[in-house]
């Protein structure tokens, strides 16, 4: 099930809030149970097939998947430090790792392996189950944490509705246990369950506008500007070789966005409120400050589950920078299992170690930052260049042995042409068109909205949307400014307008570009 369905907004979630709410207020272990059987049938609504619409397997494989790493983690509560806590660790993590690397990266594997030696040649294809890479790897850090007796003593039904609670269990935020454990056990007032609902509310409306107005729109620029530089049918102009990335680029913003805005909407409903995941990422000044902003609780992931156990900082500058590197490098191959997603990884990798070799440089001669116009520019520059194989990716993933030549082809041309290659052409003659010169200008024009207007999380400021949201903003109360949201006639009308704008485009069903991975 998806977010932006009608079955969804108008029966899943009405109907879970009611009962939970009910059951809450009387017999409060039965709502925790009620939300990780309505999370269960969430996921297991989704089948690769249209014509079926339950998928009882991939429930199957979730279920076997929590039940495992609950009890090794109870193991590890109690051996912690010991060989026998170590080699159950190991066998966990390893046991994670193995399962994820069948369903996402077998066919991968596979596709190498046939190029080099002609062998296993096609294989059947291997369904990557809906929200792997995500449980998996909120698995593996609730392991690592046991191991460092970082948990406490959790019920099964507690422990699965960490994992399975849906409003993250397909595409994220990746929660940690101890920042959810005790939300769930918290019973919040009547003024306080109002509160949650009209910022909910807020956050739903916000998320599907970005998602159904914004980002469904510029799509089929992207799509038709990708598909054309990967099928060779002509060269591309210089004028759409940018617009492809910079409609890409927005695209994947607002769709990402959007999602996360709805996420923490649809918890809030519940009185949860989930660590930030998105924070104006196309504002930051640096790359360093880019993957602040941008799936922000996956990096915190690679950060201290990868790049501190590989040692991080604290063996000298070059190990540093491998480290960094190879963070990168393993974070592009977690998004999907294809060249493209090695480029992109490495690109960000090289990037970071650029970034912080300046920083030192800069330091050591006294050197004032770049304006920050300029430093958000080339940053926003270097991360549309790191897109183009992001999103040429999605013909690798899709397209089997075949699928890699034509993802790489999509990233030759488009960056070749950024760069003139093709010549300084802006747009071609009418006759070649495949996206209309109007539509890529008011594309474009979106950029406006990423620079210069407030993100959620600032229209929402006074009433929290996220976990300490001051890591990245001032939460200080302050001076109210007009914009910000206030449960009042003004904004509600404001809210319905933009529900408006969502339903006169609802004619469609499109999946976030995070469920892929």
């Amino acid at each position: 099930m998806i977010f932006n369905s009608y079955t969804f907004l108008l029966v899943f979630l009405p109907l879970t809030l009611l009962v939970f709410s009910l059951l809450r207020r009387f017999v409060p272990r039965a709502a925790f149970a009620w939300l990780v059987l309505t999370s269960l049938a969430f996921y297991g609504v989704w089948n690769p097939d249209p014509a079926h619409g339950w998928s009882p397997k991939y429930i199957l494989l979730i279920l076997g998947s929590c039940a495992g790493n609950y009890f090794i983690g109870r193991f590890l509560t109690s051996h912690r430090g010991t060989p026998k806590g170590k080699f159950a660790l190991a066998a966990g993590i390893t046991t994670n790792l193995v399962l994820l690397g069948y369903y996402k990266y077998a066919g991968f594997l596979a596709v190498i392996a046939t190029k080099l030696s002609g062998w296993p040649g096609a294989i059947p294809p291997i369904i990557l189950p809906l929200a792997i890479s995500f449980f998996t790897f909120l698995q593996i850090a609730y392991l690592v944490d046991a191991w460092r007796g970082q948990t406490k003593e959790y019920k099964f039904t507690d422990y699965l509705l960490f994992v399975t609670f849906f409003p993250h269990l397909i595409a994220g935020p990746l929660v940690h246990h101890k920042e959810m454990m005790p939300q769930f056990k918290r019973r919040p007032g009547r003024t306080r369950f109002w509160v949650n609902f009209s910022v909910g509310i807020a956050l739903l409306i916000l998320g599907l506008f970005k998602k159904v107005v914004i980002a469904d729109n510029l799509a089929p620029i992207a799509t038709n500007l990708f598909d054309l530089a990967a099928t060779g049918e002509r060269p591309l102009t210089f004028g759409e070789a940018w617009v492809a990335a910079i409609t890409y680029g927005l695209q994947l913003y607002f769709d990402f966005s959007g999602y996360s805005d709805m996420a923490l909407g649809a918890a809030r409903f519940f009185g949860i409120r989930f660590p930030l995941n998105f924070h104006s990422p196309y504002k930051a000044v640096s790359v360093v400050d880019f993957w602040r902003r941008w799936h922000m609780t996956l990096s915190r992931f690679l950060r201290d589950y990868l790049y501190i156990p590989l040692g991080g900082n604290r063996k000298g500058p070059i190990r540093r920078y491998v480290n960094l590197f190879l963070t990168m490098l393993l974070g592009g191959l977690w998004h999907g299992a294809g060249w493209t997603f090695v480029i992109w990884g490495a690109l960000h990798g090289l990037y970071l170690c650029l970034n912080h070799a300046w920083f030192g440089f800069r330091k050591k001669m006294g050197w004032k930052p770049m304006p920050k116009p300029l430093a958000i520019l080339l940053t926003f520059v270097a991360v549309l260049i790191s897109w183009v194989p992001f999103r040429a990716g999605t013909y690798e993933i899709m397209g089997g042995i075949g699928g890699g030549d034509k993802a790489m082809a999509a990233t030759r041309e488009i960056l070749g042409a950024m760069f003139g290659m093709n010549g300084f052409q802006g747009w071609p003659d009418r006759s070649a068109y495949v996206v209309k010169d109007s539509h890529a200008v008011r594309a474009c024009l979106i950029l406006l909205i990423v620079w210069f207007l407030p993100n959620t999380q600032q229209f929402l400021r006074r009433y929290q949307p996220a976990l300490d949201p001051s890591q990245v903003m001032d939460d200080r109360p302050g001076v109210r400014r007009w914009w910000e949201f206030r449960p009042n006639a003004a904004w509600a009308i404001g809210l319905v307008l933009l529900l408006a704008g969502v339903l006169y485009q609802f004619d469609k069903l499109s999946e976030f570009i995070y469920f892929q991975f």
